[in-house]
């Protein structure tokens, strides 16, 4: 296997369901990934020496998924000076939708900068992560046009679909009504 480029954390293993939306784009993308469980609250020491020995293995960026207060990314961006893409989460305590942590990951001070993508993006962090790889790996890049490309081709057989059929067929052989 090769050498992982993208670090994922995630403060606690609950937060795997979203966060493997991110490991599986990046396999999409034939990124290789790792994923740990590591908090900025529980394991701060641990987080830190993650973040360097990542850095210096030649990781090109972070992804960092985390709900309620949301820290990990800020701390992770406070280590480094490689990409860092937060990912908040819903959490099911704070009953807030994930907006508690969307505000903790985007509000970052002058010069610590965090990428942040909508509450549960993971996907998106995952593909932004191919984004910014790919803005220095040709490969790369071009699997990201190839994956634009064939959404694009998609949405325009289902809008092709939608005229022919008409709303109400087009929804009743979805099964949506």
């Amino acid at each position: 296997m090769n050498k992982p480029l993208v670090g994922i954390l995630m403060g606690s293993d609950s937060d795997l369901p979203v966060m493997q939306e991110a490991l599986k784009a990046l396999e999409e993308f034939g990124i290789p990934s790792e994923v740990h469980t590591l908090s900025a609250h529980r394991t701060p020491e641990a987080v830190v020496d993650y973040v360097r020995k990542s850095e210096a293995a030649g990781y090109k960026a972070f992804i960092c998924g985390a709900g309620g207060a949301a820290h990990l990314a800020g701390v992770v961006a406070a280590h480094t000076t490689l990409p860092v893409i937060g990912v908040p989460l819903e959490s099911a305590k704070m009953g807030a939708a994930g907006v508690d942590a969307l505000f903790s990951t985007v509000q970052m001070p002058p010069g610590i900068p965090v990428a942040t993508v909508a509450i549960n993006g993971a996907k998106n962090a995952g593909i932004l992560a191919a984004q910014i790889i790919g803005a220095g790996d040709e490969s790369v890049r071009a699997k990201v046009v190839a994956y634009k490309e064939k959404m694009a081709k998609d949405i325009s057989a289902k809008d092709l679909e939608l005229q022919e059929k008409g709303f109400k067929k087009y929804l009743e052989d979805k099964g949506l009504i």
